[in-house]
């Protein structure tokens, strides 16, 4: 957190409905008269959109130290660009993924050294923590079946076998059994709406 703001961040595996909350969060909390910033990584600024292309619908390899420093490259505009000069304003930011996403994905999918991973993050970021991260937890076939239903092309890392999204579910468990203070896990599965107001009434706590 920096100067009056306050920097909440979702996680999870792909389909586990981080977009729709971020916009549920968002709607609340400009209903309470909060300005709100909500961005996501990768693909927050127009050097990020750039960035993004790469990591996700690039079709050929990209080696993994490669991929885990481009997602750092666009972490540290991002937060230069956007993040903090909302926080010094005062704003609320709602990031969708964040450092614990680069952890998961490229720590335990690509099968890095997970701490190494989390320093190039943290130093990309200046050390910026989120003031709250709310994983939304959700069983890899449970999630691949919604995006199945989505009926959209897969990007590189939701093409990924199932075994690389067990991996990646079983480190974002482990990051926040790790902070349980800076974590809110709640079960995805779950109704909109009662997923919802789990998070507003964690956020309301720290506001």
């Amino acid at each position: 957190m920096t100067g009056a703001g306050l920097f909440l961040t979702l996680e999870g595996g792909d389909g586990a409905g981080k977009t729709t909350q971020a916009r549920l969060l968002e709607e609340w909390l400009t209903g309470a008269g909060r300005t709100v910033v909500r961005t996501r990584e990768p693909g927050g600024t127009e050097v990020g959109v750039l960035i993004r292309d790469i990591v996700l619908h690039h079709r050929g390899h990209v080696a993994p130290r490669a991929e885990a420093l481009l997602y750092a490259a666009d972490r540290a505009h991002h937060i230069e660009t956007v993040v903090r000069p909302a926080l010094d304003r005062g704003d609320v930011v709602i990031q969708d993924r964040y450092l614990d996403s680069s952890v998961a994905y490229q720590g335990a999918g690509r099968v890095l050294d997970p701490a190494e991973v989390r320093d190039l993050s943290l130093w990309a970021a200046g050390g910026l923590l989120p003031r709250l991260t709310v994983l939304l937890d959700l069983d890899p076939a449970a999630a691949r079946a919604r995006l199945d239903a989505d009926d959209k092309p897969f990007d590189r890392l939701e093409a990924e076998k199932s075994d690389f999204h067990a991996r990646v579910r079983t480190a974002f468990l482990a990051l926040a059994a790790a902070e349980p203070e800076r974590f809110l896990v709640v079960d995805a599965a779950l109704p909109v709406d009662e997923l919802a107001a789990a998070i507003r009434e964690r956020v309301a706590s720290v506001l």
